[in-house]
């Protein structure tokens, strides 16, 4: 196994972490942004008014995104499963 090799399935971990996080993180962004500017605009400092909006929204995201993460991780991991015997040097 040589550098390149480690370098491609990190960059391959990363970029599957970031897109697998983005719809929860941009959803939770979204939400909160949102929530700031209605307290800011009614001056209202509650604090469960800016977290029951965001984890209902990251419930929501979960729940529409979810089946999506779930088949994006399966697929990053067959292959990676595939990619051990060139690994190895086994060939392929």
């Amino acid at each position: 196994m040589n550098t390149n090799a480690v370098m491609d399935l990190g960059l391959q971990a990363l970029l599957t972490a970031a897109k697998l996080s983005a719809p929860v993180l941009l959803t939770a962004l979204a939400v909160g942004l949102a929530i700031s500017l209605l307290q800011s605009i009614t001056q209202i400092q509650e604090v469960t008014l800016a977290f029951v909006p965001k984890a209902i929204g990251v419930a929501l995201a979960l729940l529409i995104t979810g089946h999506w993460m779930i088949s994006e991780m399966v697929t990053f991991t067959n292959d990676l499963f595939a990619k051990i015997p060139s690994l190895l040097g086994g060939g392929g």
